[in-house]
């Protein structure tokens, strides 16, 4: 049997078909449409106008400069969205691969940790290459948890140290 892998042009075309299909299939859709069974009922202050909020003017879309990734559930990309740390590398090379992936597969989520690891050294060696060297104690926030939590830090810190010896311990026998 081949295992056939929609496209994800196909999974968008799919998407809106179901945004504009009517949902009387689907149990429980619409159950907050009714004002007698408003669930926010004994908090919400009522001012004669929450329906009118379903016919609001969409925000005009933020200009896209660089590239931004997105769902590849939804059609594009958000009205506004984050461009501070745009994708570049080997760790936006794994984003990339990561957003041709469903939001509900493990590959995905898998990729996308994978690339933050990966981003983290090429960090490391940016600065280095600009002749920084990182203060990596007090990056991790080691300065405020040997401040506010010295009996955990130091009982991390000694089981990294033994772990750490271990390893080494383990490697040099194997060595000789």
């Amino acid at each position: 049997m081949e295992n056939s892998k929609p496209e994800p042009d196909q999974i968008i075309g799919i998407d809106r078909k179901i945004a504009n299909s009517p949902k009387d299939h689907i149990p429980g859709w619409g159950i907050d449409a009714d004002p007698e069974n408003d669930p926010t009922y004994p908090m919400k202050h009522w001012n004669g106008a929450d329906y009118e909020r379903f016919n609001y003017v969409k925000p005009p879309q933020q200009p896209q400069h660089i590239e931004v990734l997105h769902s590849i559930e939804r059609p594009g990309i958000t009205r506004v969205f984050g461009t501070s740390t745009p994708p570049k590398g080997l760790s936006g090379s794994l984003r990339r691969y990561a957003f041709k992936y469903s939001e509900a597969t493990t590959a995905h989520w898998m990729t996308l940790i994978l690339a933050d690891r990966v981003n983290v050294v090429e960090g490391l060696l940016e600065d280095f290459s600009k002749g920084t060297i990182p203060n990596i104690f007090k990056e991790r926030g080691w300065s405020a948890e040997l401040k506010y939590n010295r009996p955990g830090f130091i009982k991390s810190a000694v089981t990294c140290l033994l772990v750490g010896t271990a390893i080494v311990a383990i490697a040099s026998r194997r060595r000789k």
